[in-house]
């Protein structure tokens, strides 16, 4: 078996992977089980290989459909997410104290101090954000409700927004844990009006400043084209301004100071938590919006217009299609795309039965090992078979790679999410950082394991992915050519660089 110097040969074998990984090549997994595992958990590793062995894949399904949201982590993971703030404290005192810290800066007269004050205003801000993002990538590592995870993801995609838009830094582990993951596997009609009570979807798309005789259409029309109906659904741009006289008075309060309202309102004033139905600020004009009449009787005509969105087979046939774009194929069949429709129709719109009908389906079965890694995924699933259940320290260098990849955790700009296809994330500069990731988890430098301290060390967690799940399953998924440059590896380091940068670890 020829072999080579890592500084010289494991270069021009990356080099080769780099020209094969975007190939798809057709190679059968040995089993189902690998295959649906890696489809339906954020990636294979030994824990999740045992669980499916123990329980068949049917009944593993099953279990993942019904799982709850809750948190059943390792006791290492675990003990990470209960020292967050964001899991000890309310989102609203959490927007209180922060916004108070953010006065008090801005009061400041003194230029530096004044400077000093807002950069601690922010970096408090960032702080909290980045809590959300370590409990969401250790959710995703260590979970076992690995489809809960996953929906969330796709979830929180789908009904996107902005961290760095106002204050919603501070918001968004809330925004993520009560409007998003607390629904990921529940009825599409709860989730969407959880999204629509959150100050996040509130502030993100402006609806905080969508008053009677100031009319703010953004939220109507993305609610519309990108949360329910689909852009082409037949819906018209007098049903966007309807919908958005539907919405007015619909904002955020974050004081503890209720507004003045005119008497005869005053029974239809809600104020719950952060979010606020401000009844002077609502247009009481009857509505006709996708052809219904609604009577203007204030914050009930939200819930009259969500029911109207919820069930209009447009928006089942748009919901069924970007699930099967994200757990199927780019570009997914009409027929299956219909059935879950079907499906959505028949359920009211239960995610969990349609994605049951999803996974059901020959589409979803012929199209396993077929889905390019976006790079969440490739990032995640590269360090649960590196390290399986050896919980890491630290994910900051996972949050860091996801951002050098263009798709940081709340970074999407625009309300659309990230895209869902191959095209988007198989570009050369794209490939090219994905091998270089492959070189910091293989070689065991990837800084996952370097607690925070005033002086931190890392402790030693090298990853051995040529272990029995890859000589009893993973390896026969492989083609002789990549194999062949596997044989190539002069270290440990070097085969596992060259195995998380092989075509087929790019694709799920």
């Amino acid at each position: 078996m020829r072999r080579f110097d890592l500084r010289r040969g494991a270069v021009s074998a990356i080099a080769l992977l780099a020209c094969l990984a975007v190939e798809a090549p057709a190679v059968a997994a040995p089993t189902v089980n690998l295959a649906l595992l890696d489809r339906v958990t954020w990636g294979v590793n030994a824990s999740s290989a045992t669980a499916m062995a123990a329980l068949g894949p049917d009944r593993y399904v099953e279990r993942q459909l019904q799982a709850s949201p809750r948190d059943r982590l390792p006791p290492q993971a675990q003990a990470q997410v209960d020292a967050l703030r964001i899991t000890q404290e309310p989102m609203v005192n959490l927007v209180v104290d922060i916004d108070q810290q953010g006065k008090a800066a801005n009061a400041l007269t003194d230029p530096d101090q004044k400077k000093a004050a807002q950069q601690a205003y922010q970096q408090a801000m960032s702080d909290l954000a980045k809590q959300a993002m370590t409990r969401s990538l250790l959710r995703a590592l260590y979970s076992p409700d690995q489809l809960l995870e996953q929906t969330t993801w796709f979830w929180m995609n789908h009904f996107s927004v902005h961290q760095y838009k106002s204050n919603i830094r501070v918001m968004i582990g809330d925004y993520e844990e009560n409007a998003i993951r607390a629904h990921a596997l529940g009825r599409f009609r709860d989730l969407l009006s959880a999204t629509l009570h959150h100050p996040v979807m509130l502030r993100y798309l402006d609806n905080d400043q969508n008053a009677v005789g100031h009319i703010n259409e953004n939220y109507a029309r993305e609610i519309m084209e990108l949360h329910t109906m689909g852009v082409g659904s037949g819906y018209t741009q007098k049903d966007v301004e309807e919908l958005a006289r539907i919405l007015t008075g619909v904002g955020v309060n974050q004081t503890s100071t209720p507004p003045k309202v005119k008497p005869q309102l005053q029974d239809q004033y809600v104020h719950a938590g952060l979010f606020e139905f401000n009844p002077n600020r609502h247009d009481y004009g009857d509505k006709v919006f996708l052809g219904h009449v609604i009577k203007g009787r204030g914050l009930a005509e939200v819930d009259e217009a969500l029911d109207i969105l919820a069930r209009e087979p447009a928006t089942a046939r748009h919901v069924s299609r970007q699930l099967a774009t994200y757990f199927v194929a780019d570009d997914p069949a009409p027929a299956l795309v219909e059935r879950m429709a079907s499906t959505f129709r028949r359920t009211d719109g239960d995610i969990a039965a349609v994605l049951r009908t999803m996974f059901a389906s020959p589409e979803f079965k012929a199209s396993l090992h077929g889905k390019f890694k976006d790079p969440a995924h490739y990032v995640v699933s590269a360090v649960r078979l590196a390290y399986d259940d050896k919980v890491v320290l630290n994910v900051a260098p996972m949050q860091g790679w996801l951002g050098r990849m263009a798709e940081p955790l709340y970074g999407r700009e625009t309300p659309d999410g990230y895209p869902l296809g191959e095209a988007a994330w198989s570009g050369p500069g794209g490939m090219a950082t994905r091998f270089e990731i492959a070189r910091q988890i293989g070689s065991g430098s990837a800084g996952l394991f370097k607690a925070d301290g005033p002086q931190p060390q890392e402790r030693p967690a090298f990853p051995l992915i040529a272990n029995a799940l890859y000589f009893n399953g993973l390896s026969q998924t492989l083609t002789e050519r990549t194999r062949g440059v596997l044989d190539q590896a002069t270290s440990p380091q070097d085969w596992n660089t060259l195995f998380l940068s092989s075509p087929e670890f790019m694709r799920r």
